[in-house]
């Protein structure tokens, strides 16, 4: 199998190239091997909120995954064919719901199937779109564009705790 070989630590070497790797690998099908996961971060490796997206994503098109763990720095995504699902999730953390979404939408719009997520995690959190932004400004982009989703907040989550 031909894995496309990512460094996550090129740049600053931050969560998007994650994202955007797992996000990019869903839809066109390449299987990749990101090495370096955060390397030029203070704490490097995988977070909670990016192992939750790597998770959902896995669940949602029957991925095979190696080295999705917290503080992994190498990880290899292997995607299978996207399904309709039915999520309860858990970030554990205050890590960002609206980052996470950024890794869903666009697979699950491609794919044209349905995904329902109840996602417990952080909703107002440094560093990330709030779930606001992502509910009134991201949400209307997308919907130009033809893609529909519907955002419902139950309870707000703050850092530490989500």
């Amino acid at each position: 199998m031909d894995f496309l070989k990512i460094n996550g630590g090129h740049g600053e070497g931050g969560g998007q190239i994650i994202r955007s790797a797992i996000t990019l690998s869903c839809i066109t099908k390449q299987p990749i091997h990101l090495e370096n996961i955060r390397k030029n971060r203070k704490k490097e490796g995988l977070k909670p909120q990016h192992l939750t997206a790597i998770q959902i994503l896995q669940k949602i098109s029957k991925a095979d995954v190696i080295g999705a763990k917290i503080g992994s720095t190498e990880l290899k995504f292997i995607p299978g064919n996207v399904e309709n699902l039915e999520l309860i999730e858990d970030v554990k953390t205050a890590g960002s719901i609206s980052l996470i979404l950024q890794v869903l939408i666009p697979v699950v719009s491609i794919s044209q199937k349905k995904l329902t997520l109840i996602i417990k995690g952080g909703t107002d959190v440094l560093w990330s779109p709030s779930m606001d932004y992502t509910q009134h400004v991201l949400k209307e982009a997308y919907s130009r564009m033809g893609i529909e989703f519907s955002i419902e907040i139950i309870k707000r989550g703050y850092y530490p705790k989500g």
